[in-house]
């Protein structure tokens, strides 16, 4: 369990470094052949990410307890801060078509996996 806890935080940083560099914090545009091993790197180290995700096994009530928590506080965390997104864009008047989008799949992949866990548990 250990193993694998240290795992998924070091993919998780990984992911979170090459989020950041995407936002290109150093104030220079990325020439072409970085910017591609970057959206690569990005694709490899999400799909690793999320087959830790999805492969996710509780010993114990209370292990799978915690596992929910933790989801339920990431998923209320990204609907604040796209929340934040689209108000701040909004008074802006350059709402980008991305946020809203996003939230509207995060509300409606809760309303799916709330039916298929009613259906399927």
């Amino acid at each position: 369990m250990k193993n694998n806890l240290f795992q998924e935080i070091f993919i998780s940083v990984i992911l979170i470094v090459l989020l950041i560099l995407f936002l290109n914090p150093f104030e220079f545009w990325m020439p072409t052949p970085f910017f591609m091993m970057m959206v690569l790197n990005f694709i490899i180290v999400f799909v690793i990410y999320a087959s830790f995700v999805w492969k996710e096994n509780s010993k114990d009530e209370r292990e799978n307890l915690h596992k929910i928590i933790a989801g339920r506080i990431a998923f209320l965390v990204g609907v604040a801060f796209l929340s934040m997104g689209i108000i701040i864009q909004s008074f802006k008047h350059e709402l980008d078509f991305w946020l809203p989008v996003t939230l509207c799949v995060m509300i409606l992949a809760k309303i799916i996996g709330l039916i298929y866990t009613k259906i399927r548990y």
